[in-house]
């Protein structure tokens, strides 16, 4: 395995939160795809967080649909620390 393949992210996730009903997943995928995720979120000042675990989850679930309850507690616990994040840097 090269280097670049073992610093690559296995797994991407992006959120969408409106502030109306639950967040949306806007983007998900591995290898190639999760780069670009993350490489548009950094390019945007989007916050990150790793949770392996959540964000499998997550990959579960259909483009653009609602995150289910189930997730509610977990997804928000990311949200917060997005938001906290945010508050202490310009986001563009």
């Amino acid at each position: 395995m090269s280097e670049t393949e073992k610093n690559r992210p296995a797994l991407a996730v992006a959120l969408h939160y409106s502030g109306r009903g639950a967040p949306r997943i806007l983007a998900k995928g591995s290898g190639l795809v999760a780069q670009n995720i993350i490489k548009i979120a950094h390019a945007h000042g989007i916050p990150l967080d790793q949770d392996t675990a959540l964000a499998n989850a997550l990959s579960r679930i259909d483009l653009n649909k609602e995150i289910p309850r189930e997730l509610y507690v977990a997804v928000a616990q990311v949200l917060a620390f997005a938001w906290q994040v945010a508050g202490t840097r310009k986001v563009k």
